[in-house]
């Protein structure tokens, strides 16, 4: 058992204020395999304070000053990168080849995005009339970030706002704090100034509502449920402070007659279960033209079956375990009301899977014959689950896509590259990917409708985290 029950706060791991220990579960064996503290609204009250003592120094720091304690911490993450990827497979449940290959990733990936964005970033222009305009940085920000892709969120928040010059307190998940705690090591180590960056543990309730209802707190960035997301921007509403949100999604992939089914289905089949699907983004719906509908299924149907879970110490290709017993329930629950609802079930359905009675497990499922109408068509189910439904026109599949609360990403399948354009143009999301193209390190990641606000990533991501401030000069032309 790791003893994680220390804060890190002004520059040092500290006490709380008060003793509540959780432990943290490791979901391919249901034993906990660390113990944390749950802090409150006094730790969050130090945090803030030291972020705050630290912005009246740290927010006067050159872009110069700041991109090279930025480079050290790329440094320092790269000689540790194995213990992250250990870290996020032992905590979350990842396969450790994913965990290497993408959840550890995206802490190298989405600093150098920043690094380049920053070396780019324009902090003074002179606008047309001959006023000036200043980007300057927000201020104390609140981070509250999400178990499913913990590091990627991290970097995501923890980096634009340090980049920026603001100083911030971040409260990651309780299902995942160890690569959290791991990344404070790292940002220690590399040098940013005591208050610049604080960690305090704690669920969303009490820690999380602490940190956006705060007055001191200028900003709050979070990534979650919309439910969630909906309570953060009620409680900062009180402060009227700069909100931004990544939330849940439902998204659509449209498959048309002239894709290449055999390595659009596959490949879309795969992108569903991958992080045992447990992503915002995930392709979920599968909207397949008529026309090749059974074929179409028929593909998904044996790539289903091909699927495996597996031990997350292994190295491999197959999925690994829900992140708890909570989240096993939720997606449990979805599936069967699926069979409920008369959908199709492919492969898969209710259970765990043979040989896995120890740990949060899911048999990875496919549903055909959806309508738009089913609980596994309009909620989010964040397990390996897909649901395959058909279409007979483009007008009819961009109206299927659309008919969500939802509007994160969307997905395009077609050989004809004057239809990518036109469908992408006409889907209600963030992000759409054609043809199994990837989303890359320094683009803007968000979503529209109840996906939520903001983009994060690159130049987008730092610009969330700058006020914009105009100087009225009395010589100007």
């Amino acid at each position: 058992m790791l003893d994680k029950r220390k804060f890190y706060i002004n520059g040092e791991w500290v006490a709380p204020l008060a003793a509540n220990d959780l432990d943290v579960i490791n979901p391919t064996t249901e034993k906990p395999v660390a113990v944390i503290s749950m802090g409150t609204a006094a730790d969050i009250d130090r945090a803030v304070a030291a972020a705050k003592k630290a912005f009246a120094t740290y927010s006067r720091t050159s872009v110069e000053e700041r991109l090279a304690l930025l480079e050290k911490l790329l440094q320092i993450y790269k000689r540790r990168y194995e213990e992250m990827a250990q870290t996020i497979t032992l905590e979350l449940g990842a396969p450790i080849t994913m965990s290497r290959e993408q959840q550890a990733d995206v802490g190298v990936g989405h600093l150098q995005g920043f690094i380049d964005a920053l070396k780019r970033l324009k902090t003074r222009d002179v606008l047309p009339n001959g006023d000036v305009m200043l980007r300057e940085p927000i201020g104390v920000c609140g981070l509250i970030t999400p178990w499913n892709w913990p590091i990627n969120q991290i970097a995501l928040k923890v980096v634009p706002a340090l980049a920026t010059g603001s100083t911030c307190v971040l409260k990651p998940s309780e299902f995942t704090p160890l690569n959290a705690m791991l990344y404070a090591e790292m940002v220690d180590e590399a040098g940013f100034p005591a208050g610049a960056f604080n960690l305090v543990n704690g669920d969303g309730f009490n820690v999380g509502a602490a940190l956006s209802k705060h007055k001191d707190v200028d900003m709050m960035s979070f990534t979650g449920s919309t439910r969630a997301g909906i309570a953060v921007s009620k409680d900062a509403a009180e402060t009227v402070k700069r909100v931004t949100l990544e939330l849940g999604g439902k998204s659509p992939n449209i498959v048309f007659e002239d894709a290449d089914l055999e390595d659009r289905v596959t490949g879309s089949v795969l992108e569903c279960f991958n992080n045992s699907g447990q992503s915002c983004d995930a392709p979920t719906r599968l909207l397949v033209q008529k026309s090749v509908y059974d074929k179409a299924v028929e593909i998904a149907t044996r790539v289903g079956r091909e699927a495996s879970v597996g031990n997350p110490t292994e190295e491999g290709g197959h999925i690994g375990p829900l992140v708890s017993d909570v989240q096993f329930g939720r997606v449990q629950t979805l599936i069967e009301a699926g069979i409920a609802e008369g959908a199709r079930v492919l492969v898969g359905g209710a259970g765990k899977p043979e040989g896995f009675e120890t740990g949060y497990f899911v048999k990875p499922t496919i549903f055909a014959d959806v309508n738009n109408g089913m609980r596994i068509a309009r909620e989010e189910v964040f397990g390996p689950v897909l649901a395959i439904m058909p279409f007979e026109t483009e007008d009819e599949a961009i109206a299927i896509a659309n008919d969500t609360n939802y509007g994160l990403a969307a997905y395009v399948q077609t050989g004809n590259p004057e239809r990518a354009e036109r469908v992408a143009s006409r889907l209600r999301a963030g992000m759409v990917h054609i043809n199994g193209a990837p989303h890359r390190y320094g683009s803007p990641f968000g979503g529209y409708k109840q996906s939520g606000n903001g983009r994060e990533g690159g130049m987008f991501g730092l610009e969330d985290f700058l006020e914009v401030k105009t100087v009225h000069r009395p010589d100007a032309a």
